[in-house]
């Protein structure tokens, strides 16, 4: 049997390939990297360095539950998001590239003076610590239903050397004191219809349902955290919402229905519908 890097890594990217995965080569790097706790550059310095048993038993273990679609990022237990390598696990969302789309337009919302900035299901803490890494003149607050989920931000948090974030569990605002307000509340919330076909297909299959799906074709979240946030939102504060690439529409309806004002929908990096914000006057 061969053992080599070199070997393991065009065996285990020809089965992903078969497999479907859409980066066979990536994943393949990715676990062996996992493995042998060693960098990318590892792999390329010494193709020829054999594996001993344990690590080989290791990698087809790995290896084995990706090829029956188990997400990478539950694997290795790890994903980077906003350059911040956060602790993942079954109970949360995975952080996707799309979502820093949000944390860049939460930015550009932000004062420059002290503020508070709210993050309503914040999973893994990914939105609220990569805001909180960019902004120490922030307090960032991060709630999330599961408390498992809450309890991971705050194990993400320790592990980064943020300060100034902190983590709730609750159903969207019920944690928070009625009095407190802030400049800008940020969610990426469940927005996916139950019978979306989505739901059987790739990664999403292993992500909790809880954190993906809403009722009213998706909108039920959407439009409690919109109702209630102009009760948390200081005059002039901002809501920015994720949402589905078809959804810009019926949020931006649902946004202005309630007096948001300057209510505009931002694309992602694809160019699809992604975020939809709006100003609160208070």
């Amino acid at each position: 049997m061969q053992r080599s890097i070199d070997a393991l890594l065009k065996q285990a990217a020809s089965a992903l390939s078969d497999a479907g995965s859409d980066s066979p080569h990536i994943d393949a790097a990715v676990l062996l990297c996992h493995v042998l706790d060693k960098p990318r550059s590892y792999l390329l310095t010494w193709p020829e360095k054999e594996l001993d048993d344990s690590q080989l038993s290791a990698f087809n273990a790995l290896l084995a539950r990706r090829l029956t679609g188990e997400p990478i990022a539950y694997i290795v237990g790890e994903r980077e998001f906003w350059s911040l390598p956060l602790k993942v696990a079954p109970h949360t969302l995975i952080p996707r590239p799309d979502t820093e789309r949000l944390v860049e337009l939460a930015l550009d919302k932000m004062p420059p003076q002290a503020c508070t900035v709210l993050d309503l299901g914040t999973g893994t803490g990914a939105i609220a610590l990569a805001i909180a890494s960019e902004c120490p003149q922030a307090q960032v607050t991060g709630i999330d239903l599961r408390p498992e989920a809450a309890a991971l931000a705050e194990e993400n948090r320790i592990r980064l050397g943020i300060a100034n974030a902190r983590f709730l569990s609750g159903s969207w605002y019920s944690p928070l004191d009625s009095q407190e307000r802030f400049a800008v509340i940020v969610s990426n919330p469940p927005y996916i219809d139950a019978t979306d076909p989505h739901l059987d297909q790739g990664d999403v299959r292993f992500e909790p349902k809880s954190a993906l799906v809403a009722d009213d074709e998706g909108l039920a979240d959407i439009r409690i955290i919109s109702e209630q946030g102009r009760l948390h939102l200081n005059a002039g504060g901002w809501l920015l919402l994720e949402h589905g690439y078809e959804q810009g529409q019926a949020v931006r309806e649902i946004l202005t229905s309630l007096g948001y004002q300057q209510v505009s929908t931002a694309q992602d990096y694809a160019g699809l519908d992604r975020v939809t914000l709006g100003c609160w006057q208070g």
